[in-house]
């Protein structure tokens, strides 16, 4: 028998950062009222590590401990994130996922990290289920159009600049590479892809399902003709220009991280040392001010952005937050691909506004073979 429960929002991502951003604020809207979800949420990979959490999304509270400090003072709060209804392993469900992309959804979000679009080489379309994400988003599409389905919104919130150019340009290139048809192609152009940025350090998992996070938190969507905000929430912001916003997260908070990560694991630092931890050796905290005050914000004052030393204050504030347990062996996955876009990208800007300016210790990093 089909669930009777329909969710007109698809995620991609099982993570507790969704679970403690995206979900948190979907959740809270509808308890407001708004007309909002609810949500199938569906694994996209193999991993048996995050296959037992699909049972905890069926509708059950999920708890989101809110854990920091707040104008001043220290809070602790309990949100509950309750528009999870149904969990899906594209992997082992792939028929239902499908069903639901083609007679169900009408936004997808997806968060499948930094190295989430990335393509397995050689793979193509055919009857299996595709590896890639990319190619499994495709083929969902593909069926919805067959199916005669209205085009979809998609929210990607992946750390990636113009995470929304970047996935339509990435999808509308192997739609010709898998020979899919020019009437497929139109109503592809049809979907709305949304740029967007996320932002909140999640540190802890709560298990089966849940996460303690930072109070600070934001969802920044760059507007465009025919894209409806997700949900009216106080941190979903939607912007004329997500380009300044994009640049401070992955170029001052990211980056930092990445840095510490790269030295972490270079210095071979205790397994579970946490960032607060790490900011608080004089020498390390040292080596990550003069990484910020001679190689990033000249880069940021050279592109007009005023604001960056004032942000890179409230982020080593986040970093310091001693509430928060965030480690930094979790920090280091994908180090390499992260190297390559917040250290990587933070250079081809320098370059790109015509920059001269000596950058050793990143350009260190960036070359390395740690990650």
């Amino acid at each position: 028998m089909t669930d009777p429960v329909r969710t007109p929002i698809v995620q991609f991502g099982t993570s507790r950062f969704l679970q403690a951003h995206a979900d948190l604020f979907l959740s809270e809207a509808r308890a407001r009222g708004q007309n909002v979800g609810p949500v199938t949420i569906v694994q996209t990979t193999a991993s048996g590590a995050r296959s037992g959490r699909l049972k905890a999304f069926d509708g059950t509270p999920i708890p989101i401990v809110v854990r920091g400090i707040e104008a001043g003072a220290p809070v602790e709060r309990t949100a509950e994130v309750t528009c999870l209804v149904r969990g899906l392993s594209a992997v082992e469900q792939w028929d239902e996922v499908e069903r639901i992309v083609v007679e169900e959804a009408e936004t997808l979000i997806s968060n499948t990290s930094d190295a989430g679009f990335a393509l397995v080489e050689g793979e193509r379309l055919g009857a299996g289920v595709p590896r890639s994400f990319p190619l499994k988003l495709l083929k969902l599409l593909a069926a919805r159009h067959a199916a005669g389905g209205a085009p979809l919104t998609l929210l990607p919130c992946e750390l990636i600049p113009h995470n929304g150019d970047v996935l339509k340009a990435l999808l509308q290139k192997l739609a010709v590479e898998n020979g899919l048809s020019p009437a497929f192609q139109d109503w592809f152009s049809s979907c709305v892809f949304a740029n967007s940025l996320v932002d909140r350090i999640v540190s802890e998992p709560i298990e089966p399902a849940g996460a303690v996070a930072e109070p600070y938190a934001l969802w920044a969507i760059e507007k465009q003709p025919g894209l409806v905000a997700p949900c009216i929430h106080p941190n979903v912001l939607m912007v004329d220009d997500l380009a300044r916003y994009e640049r401070l997260k992955l170029f001052i908070l990211n980056l930092g991280h990445t840095v510490l990560a790269e030295w972490w694991r270079q210095e071979g630092r205790s397994e579970g040392e946490l960032v607060r931890e790490i900011v608080a050796d004089p020498a390390l905290r040292a080596r990550l001010d003069a990484v910020y005050d001679e190689e990033v914000l000249p880069i940021f004052a050279a592109g007009g952005v005023a604001e960056a030393p004032s942000y890179r204050a409230s982020v080593l504030e986040r970093f310091e937050n001693p509430y928060l347990a965030h480690r930094l062996a979790e920090i280091f996955g994908n180090h390499a691909e992260k190297k390559r876009r917040r250290i990587g990208g933070l250079l081809a800007w320098k370059q790109a506004i015509g920059l001269d300016l000596q950058t050793p210790k990143l350009e260190a990093i960036l070359a390395s073979d740690i990650g």
